[in-house]
């Protein structure tokens, strides 16, 4: 059998490409590959679970267009699918004020990527979340959280409803290319596709240069580490609660994030991880490490940011030290408050000349597409991403041929 698409990747950006298809083209020979036991193992269900608003993405950017359009969407999806979700606000604090021109910068920015926010004096910011404090802030309504994972799910059902095919514990280990489209190798035997689209995350751009396509950059592992709140202090949080951002750092800093169980996640902090799926400082793999440390764009990063590096490193390891980031937000915060909790790995595609790559990277190859960089706000964003792919790859054999005869 030839697919008319093979999909490498079940997280959820790879189920709403997906999902995408099978909604526009019903019956379209699809095979979705994922080299794990089900859906979202790695990025999409371990992420802080935001419905993210695009306050911070350059405005006319893929980041700022697609999480606008898809926190709007995302909430319908949730809503239509009685998904658990709560477009609940968040609050952006200045703690400093070196902090309060950055903060201006995000009010404005948000302002032209079309967000409803309000300005906030600590006398305002109180009223709403009274155990926070802070010398200005920022309230964006259009923030929420959802369960990804059963977003994911959900996805995955639509797509076997619509005739498509999802295939677990089968990693793709190999393409071959020909006129006619791809040889799919994998742990369970080769496949045909007319179109490939790539969308492994913390392996895209492997899948990638497998298919012949350099993507211009490479995939740099940071492990995002969490404490929750005990129970008893979750009274503290009422909603999403971050600091202002340094915008040479492409991580939000530690924040609280309300999840849709009720928990209060405290974190993350970003700390290089030295394995692409590793969790743990003991999860180490000598070919993704060495990959890294060789890597020059890696090295030109760190020169750049070794300070802030040895921070995250250093309240990675030091709890006290991470409760100080956490007390400029919530004073009352104390180390015994907090337990550990899960970690995430970010894949973040980083150029040789060591700058990150700052939007989403959507790479076309010979009869197929490659999504190269999607770290957060692609959950939110999953659904325009899905059908931006949709819109860079031909239609079915089948519908090629109806509309012709037509």
């Amino acid at each position: 059998m030839v697919y008319d698409y093979i999909i490498a990747g079940g997280g959820i950006v790879g189920l709403s490409v997906g999902m995408a298809l099978m909604q526009r083209y019903p019956g379209a020979r699809l095979l979705l590959l994922e080299k794990e036991s089900g859906c979202a193992f790695h990025q999409t269900g371990n992420n802080s679970g935001v419905i993210h608003s695009g306050i911070y993405y350059k405005p006319g950017s893929l980041k700022a267009r697609y999480a606008v359009e898809g926190s709007r969407v995302m909430a319908e999806f949730c809503q239509e699918h009685g998904i658990r979700h709560d477009l609940c606000g968040k609050v952006i604090v200045a703690s400093l004020e070196e902090e309060l021109p950055r903060l201006e910068n995000l009010y404005q920015r948000g302002l032209q990527n079309g967000l409803k926010i309000d300005k906030l004096s600590p006398e305002q910011l109180r009223e709403i979340e009274p155990h926070c404090a802070g010398l200005a802030a920022l309230r964006v309504y259009s923030t929420g959280i959802a369960d990804y994972k059963a977003v994911a799910w959900k996805y995955a059902d639509i797509i076997r409803e619509n005739g498509g095919e999802t295939r677990f514990n089968t990693a793709v280990t190999g393409l071959k290319s020909h006129e006619n489209g791809h040889v799919v190798q994998s742990t369970a035997g080769d496949f045909q596709a007319r179109i490939f689209i790539n969308c492994g995350g913390l392996h895209s751009d492997r899948l990638a240069r497998m298919d012949g396509v350099n993507p211009q950059a490479r995939i740099v592992p940071f492990r995002g580490e969490y404490y929750e709140l005990k129970p008893e202090k979750r009274y503290l949080v009422k909603h999403l609660i971050y600091p202002v951002p340094d915008p040479q750092f492409p991580f939000l800093g530690v924040h609280y994030t309300r999840m849709v169980d009720g928990a209060i996640h405290c974190g993350p902090n970003a700390v290089l991880a030295l394995k692409r799926e590793g969790y743990t400082w003991s999860d180490i793999s000598l070919r993704d490490t060495l990959e890294t440390l060789t890597y020059k764009g890696f090295w030109k990063l760190a020169k750049k940011n070794w300070r802030e590096g040895f921070r995250e490193m250093y309240r990675s390891l030091s709890k006290a030290a991470f409760t100080r980031s956490l007390q400029l937000l919530i004073p009352e915060v104390r180390e015994d408050d907090l337990v550990p909790s899960h970690a995430g790995v970010r894949a973040q595609a980083l150029m040789d000349d060591g700058k990150m790559i700052d939007d989403f990277l959507i790479v076309r190859g010979q009869g197929s597409v490659h999504v190269c960089n999607a770290p957060s706000p692609a959950a939110t964003a999953s659904i325009p991403i899905g059908q931006a792919v949709v819109e860079a790859v031909p239609a079915p054999t089948a519908v090629k041929a109806a509309l012709s005869a037509a």
